[in-house]
């Protein structure tokens, strides 16, 4: 039906053109007709030379308005005029049957000549297999023949006698398949025949007469009731014969008429003589004898005759049957297209003696191939024929009926091809319909999305704006630790949530990236805060590594980062259990330059073997351009690679091409075992790419995986470069202060020293208590590695004491690297050390600063809050100012009126869009407004709109004078600034926003980042004494 519109519509639009170039050509003719008559007038040229262009002109002009009054008489109207089309559908249908008729001829014919050509070599292809394998049992025949004439007749006494015949002739007859049986005839002269028979112990027999004539079975053939063999000048008798044919021992075989003949023509021609078919004693099948002579001596070649006869000594016979012969053969070749064979002995043309094969009736095809058996008195000849009828030629049938079929329906699409013009024109103002009604769909389930967003992010962003203003509270460094990780896990719960509005999102390709400034180490610390609780349960271990090369703040989008890292690390702790979860994060061209130095494996956070990285990122495009190539990371352009690595259960081979794809699991068991939706994976794909970067991974099972993506952001430090700028200290209270680590596992060590580094601490390393080497430099703390604290603890009071050596007014403060809350210690005050303090991996910043300050009674418990980069900012912003806050959510209201109180700001309460647009009517004193969009009988969008309508009609009133200025707080501009302020996370929110004249967008619950950006664009231009 498609074929059918698309050219009907076609059709149409040639008609459309036609007309076109009908009316143009005939605008044409008219003005050159007036022009030339004009011209003709007026010019003092003659006129006569232009009238046969314009004659010409007129018959093109005439014949393309007949053209287009004929298409549109035949075919540009509806009603088509029935006999036109009638005889050219008959023209055409008679065109058809012909070619159908034609091609059914033509193949049939084909199949025929192919039918011969098949029977043909079918036939010549038996011929020729039938000829070797008789000429093979005839060649080793000759050869038995040689042996005899050596073993028997060239020694004395003979070395061949009856038993060992036929035994040989028996364990050879592999060797000759045609064959039924081999005898072994001497040439005995009359003068010798009383001597031969004295010395065999037997009589030679005359061969039977009745034997020629009637099949003779074995257990009706007795040797003993032959006559002997009448008086002759020679005789044949048999003395060796296989089993098979035993029972014609001591027959003479010149005392039959064929073998006679047979034997005689042997001895003269030197050759192998068949002999003509005959049945076979015991089978009673037909078959030929091959005879040999044996010589007493070599011969030449030219011998004559009667130097081979004087040279006789006896003549070797085989029995060939050749019935068993050709069924072998048909049975070897067996084939689909069966042909029935005969073979026939036609030495005598005008009477042929069948040999093998029946007189079954054939289709008509025969063929005829030449047998030649190396006996030129004797000619043989096969005859091939077909079993089954020819089949019907379907291809040409087929074919015939395809085309007639074509015909048909071409005749039939040109007959309903002017009707359809009026169903494609339906259709298309159908599928228009269809077109609006899908993009309404659209709307519809980006708006559905907004909905589901909203309603179900808004609880969890109470629970979260709860903690959030818990955390600002009187906490010990403890309990804000604890607030901390509930916040995060609170996050990490509507980030679930948001996986399946991401993945439809990414359906619909509406997923964008932000690119805001933020600190890569401080989200990794929070993602290291969200799993510690799991990675402390399992005991094991979580670590995090970032280079000293990347800047301490990137341009990007930090929340699909974190939403990324979080996924990797989530499947993690799920699969591990035990051994480490190591998060590295590095520049490319860092990673470039030390692919070629990882070599060992084995050097991995536990000591566990781990799979090697280099194999996640092997078929990344970065890594497989050449080394000439300009760096990765140039100017602005930062190229980080992030590696997660565990030691987990590994991922089956076979599970790995698919882990990638949304909504997939390793296997059944693993979902049950571990639950999970299975498009975490997905959409951090689609993530990585849109952030320009590749995802890849490495597994092994039982060993282990690794996860490593690429990212590209831009450099939020312009003096990154200033050596200053380089350690991003959490607290300058610990600068200048020396700590000594004690680990022997490099890896490890080198990322404790990391973090304790972080912190302005200089750092020394020690794998263990035995030496140290501090060089009188003083040591105010040490971290000493669980492992080696249990392990080593007898060294520990001669490490501790020389280290008091070194300085002994400083006593160092002592602390514990442990990955779990149950580990036990023993105690150390009968040994002269200090009890140390407990830090709990995995390490951060603000733990292991809190940790220190605890210990050390240095600082403040508050010099760790999250959010406080922008307070001091945020607080000089909004002091003094008064912010309407709307939303009928009280948790949400009591959230977001908490948030900007901390901020010194003065905080009015609306639950309805009514009541927002009463209080904001001019005059009033608001100086912004915090409005939810999802409200019941009035949302944000539309409150937002009467009020830019109410405040456009008081700013005209007030320009043309007709209210006072001084009446409204000679303000003569209102506009009042509205944020959005919802938990929604679709990028059509955003747009509609602005749409209906808001200022800015602001999510719930508040950050003091994301507060401190909006509000700053506004609030700080304003003039001290204007009122918004």
């Amino acid at each position: 039906m498609n074929l059918l519109h698309v050219i009907g519509f076609g059709l149409k639009v040639g008609h459309l053109l036609l007309i076109l170039c009908c009316w143009f050509l005939s605008l044409i003719s008219l003005n050159w007709l007036t022009n030339g008559g004009i011209m003709s007038n007026k010019s003092c040229l003659p006129g006569d030379g232009d009238k046969p262009w314009l004659k010409v002109w007129e018959q093109i002009s005439e014949c393309g308005c007949k053209v287009h009054h004929y298409y549109s008489q035949f075919i540009g109207s509806r009603k088509v005029r029935k006999n036109w089309w009638r005889k050219l559908l008959i023209t055409w249908i008679g065109f058809g049957i012909l070619v159908s008729f034609t091609v059914l001829w033509y193949m049939s014919s084909q199949a025929v000549e192919k039918r011969k050509e098949t029977l043909a070599s079918m036939c010549d292809e038996r011929a020729r297999m039938l000829q070797d394998q008789f000429n093979v049992s005839m060649n080793h025949i000759q050869a038995m023949s040689v042996m005899i004439s050596i073993f028997h007749h060239g020694k004395n006494p003979s070395a061949i006698d009856q038993r060992t015949f036929a035994t040989y002739t028996d364990r050879t007859a592999f060797e000759r398949p045609l064959t039924s049986g081999v005898a072994y005839a001497v040439r005995v002269l009359h003068t010798e025949r009383d001597q031969f028979e004295v010395q065999q112990g037997w009589t030679i027999k005359r061969m039977g007469s009745n034997v020629d004539q009637t099949p003779v079975h074995e257990d009706e053939y007795d040797p003993a009731v032959l006559e002997p063999s009448p008086v002759q000048d020679e005789y044949a008798p048999v003395i060796f014969a296989q089993d098979t044919v035993a029972h014609v021992i001591s027959v003479d075989m010149l005392s039959g008429k064929e073998d006679r003949e047979n034997i005689l023509r042997a001895r003269e021609s030197g050759k192998g003589v068949l002999t003509a078919p005959f049945r076979l004693l015991k089978t009673n099948r037909l078959g030929v004898i091959l005879t040999f002579a044996v010589y007493k001596r070599d011969l030449s070649f030219d011998a004559t005759a009667a130097e081979r006869i004087e040279a006789t000594s006896g003549y070797l016979g085989g029995i060939f049957d050749i019935e068993s012969l050709v069924e072998k053969l048909l049975h070897q070749l067996a084939s689909k297209q069966t042909i029935l064979v005969n073979v026939y002995d036609t030495s005598n043309s005008s009477r042929p003696i069948s040999m093998y094969g029946s007189n079954t009736s054939s289709d008509g095809l025969h063929r005829v191939s030449a047998l030649n058996f190396g006996d030129p008195f004797r000619k043989h000849e096969m005859h091939c024929r077909f079993k089954q009828k020819p089949p019907w030629p379907w291809v040409a049938i087929t074919t015939s009926v395809g085309i007639l079929i074509i015909t048909l329906l071409v005749a039939q699409i040109f007959h309903a091809t002017m009707n359809r013009i009026a169903k494609v024109e339906d259709d298309y103002h159908e599928m228009m319909e269809l077109k609006k009604r899908a993009e309404a769909a659209d709307v519809a389930k980006s708006q559905f999305l907004a909905t589901v967003s909203h309603e179900i992010r808004t609880p969890m962003n109470g629970v979260l704006g709860m903690l959030h203003m818990l955390m600002d509270t009187d906490l010990d460094e403890t309990q804000q630790d604890y607030v901390r990780t509930a916040r995060e896990s609170g996050k990490a719960l509507v980030s679930l949530i948001n996986e399946v509005l991401d993945q439809a999102k990414i359906e619909s390709g509406k997923l964008e990236l932000e690119a805001v400034s933020f600190d890569l180490r401080a989200i990794l610390d929070d993602v290291l805060s969200l799993f510690s609780g799991k990675s402390q349960d399992k005991k094991v271990e979580l670590a995090v590594y970032v280079s000293s090369k990347i800047p301490p703040t990137l341009v990007g989008d930090p929340g699909r980062f974190r939403q990324i890292v979080t996924n990797l690390v989530g499947n993690s702790i799920k699969f591990t259990d035990k051994g480490h979860i190591f998060v590295t994060v590095d520049l490319v061209e860092e990673v470039k330059e030390l692919i070629e130095m990882e070599r060992d494996s084995k050097r991995s956070l536990s000591g566990l073997p781990v799979v090697d990285r280099r194999r996640s990122w092997a078929g990344f495009k970065i890594f497989n351009q050449e080394r000439s190539t300009t760096s990765s990371s140039v100017g602005d352009q930062i190229n980080i690679i992030v590696s997660v690595e565990d030691t987990g259960q590994g991922i089956p081979l076979e599970a790995q091409s698919r882990v990638f794809n949304p909504f997939m699991q390793v296997g059944p068991s693993i979902t049950r075992t571990h639950g999970g939706t299975g498009i975490g994976l997905s959409i951090s794909k689609c993530l990585v790419h849109l952030m320009k970067g590749e995802i890849g991974l490495a597994s092994s099972p039982h060993i282990g995986s690794t996860f490593t993506f690429t990212a590209v952001f831009s450099n939020g430090c312009s003096n990154f470069n200033d050596p200053s700028t380089e350690k991003n200290p959490v607290s300058s209270e610990f600068e200048g202060m020396r700590a000594l680590l004690v680990d022997p596992k490099p890896v490890r060590a080198k990322v404790s020293r990391y973090h304790i580094q972080r912190l302005g601490i200089h750092v020394d390393l020690n794998q263990d208590f035995s030496t140290l080497n501090l060089r009188n430099k003083t040591i105010n703390m040490i971290f000493i590695e669980e492992e080696i604290w249990d392990r080593d603890l007898g060294s520990l009071t001669t490490f501790f004491n020389d280290l008091k050596k070194v300085d002994p007014s400083t006593t160092p403060t002592l602390f514990l690297l442990s990955n779990s809350i149950s580990s036990t210690r023993s105690s150390f005050s009968a040994l002269g050390v200090p009890t140390p303090f407990v830090v709990m991996k995995p390490l951060r910043a603000s733990m292991l600063g809190a940790s220190i300050q605890r210990a050390m009674g240095v600082g403040n418990r508050g010099n760790y809050r999250n959010g406080e980069l922008h307070t001091l900012s945020l607080s000089h912003l909004l002091r003094g100012r008064k912010i309407l806050v709307v939303d009928d959510n009280r948790v949400n209201l009591r959230v977001a009126a908490g948030a900007l109180k901390k901020y010194g700001a003065d905080v009015v309460h609306a639950e309805r869009g009514k009541d927002a647009i009463s209080l904001l009517t001019p005059p009033h004193h608001f100086d912004a407004c915090f409005m939810d969009i999802q409200m019941p009988e009035m949302d944000g969008f539309e409150a937002t709109r009467r009020i830019r309508e109410i405040e456009s009609t008081i700013n005209s009133q007030i320009q043309c004078e007709e209210l006072s200025v001084e009446a409204y707080g000679n303000v003569s501009n209102w506009h009042v600034r509205i944020l959005a302020m919802t938990a929604d996370v679709i990028q059509a929110t955003y747009e509609e926003c602005l749409k209906c004249g808001m200022d800015g967008y602001v999510s719930k619950p508040f950050e003091a980042e994301q507060l401190y950006r909006e509000v700053s664009r506004f609030f700080q231009t304003l003039p001290e004494n204007e009122n918004p």
